[in-house]
């Protein structure tokens, strides 16, 4: 299933490293306001439609955005990465940079990036760590969410309401470890020199950020030709989320700055 919804220029979103488009409702309702936005579901998840052929690793994430811009008639779009979805723009705008109109780039780790202690731990055991992972989730985006609102209602309304999309929405564990797993084999540092697009990197508080520290994010102003940063105020790793109208006024005042 692609979500395509909203009118003008194409802005493409790539979701972060459980796949899901679902995850990201907030930050894609109020984009389709202000363009045509197109999301979808990561091969190798349920609800793709495509599944992850090993034999071509990364390159499947290519041929599945090739798919999505043949479905939906695209022919030139914004490419918008969120998290590790950044990986996936990232070379796309290397490889096919006559479709890239612009890369925004949204907490999304750099060549280079390894994971914490931690991530690590999930990584080397998907399932036996998926009871903590999902447990601790909440504590580790709590001081994000109590900045990102006033009130105590509040954030509990967004966590619940973030609870909902991610139970209809389920992460499979494994197929998480897997991308980690191929990224660390992989030298972007190439692409990022290929990139021709005008290139926004967007993050959040350093240290609201829990998950990429935004440090890691600005390093692309080192490895891509004029790319620009902005930092969301109030908010970590989630900001298209918390602050979904700061974000689709961010990216999409980006695209219409760059001809769109």
């Amino acid at each position: 299933m692609v979500f395509d919804q909203g009118t003008g220029a194409a802005l493409i979103v790539i979701p972060g490293i459980q796949g899901r488009w679902e995850w990201m409702k907030p930050a894609l309702n109020e984009l389709r306001k202000r363009c045509r936005t197109v999301s979808y579901t990561l091969c190798g998840d349920a609800g793709s439609g495509m599944r992850f052929d090993s034999a071509r690793g990364f390159e499947n994430y290519l041929l599945q955005l090739d798919d999505v811009f043949r479905r939906t008639g695209i022919e030139k779009a914004a490419l918008c990465g969120v998290s590790y979805g950044g990986f996936i723009a990232l070379r796309y705008a290397a490889r096919r940079p006559e479709r890239v109109t612009s890369l925004i780039l949204a907490s999304s780790p750099s060549p280079g990036w390894v994971p914490t202690e931690r991530q690590q731990r999930y990584v080397s055991h998907p399932w036996r760590s998926a009871p903590s992972f999902v447990v601790n989730a909440p504590l580790r985006l709590w001081p994000e969410i109590r900045a990102a609102y006033d009130t105590h209602g509040e954030r509990l309304m967004f966590t619940a309401r973030h609870a909902a999309r991610v139970v209809a929405a389920p992460l499979m564990p494994p197929v998480m470890a897997a991308r980690v797993t191929l990224q660390q084999e992989m030298d972007f540092a190439p692409d990022c020199a290929a990139v021709k697009a005008p290139t926004l990197l967007l993050t959040g508080e350093d240290h609201l950020d829990k998950i990429v520290p935004p440090a890691i994010t600005r390093r692309y102003q080192e490895l891509i030709p004029g790319a620009q940063c902005v930092r969301m105020p109030r908010s970590g790793h989630i900001g298209l989320l918390t602050q979904p109208v700061r974000f689709a006024d961010i990216v999409t005042g980006f695209m219409n700055a760059n001809g769109h």
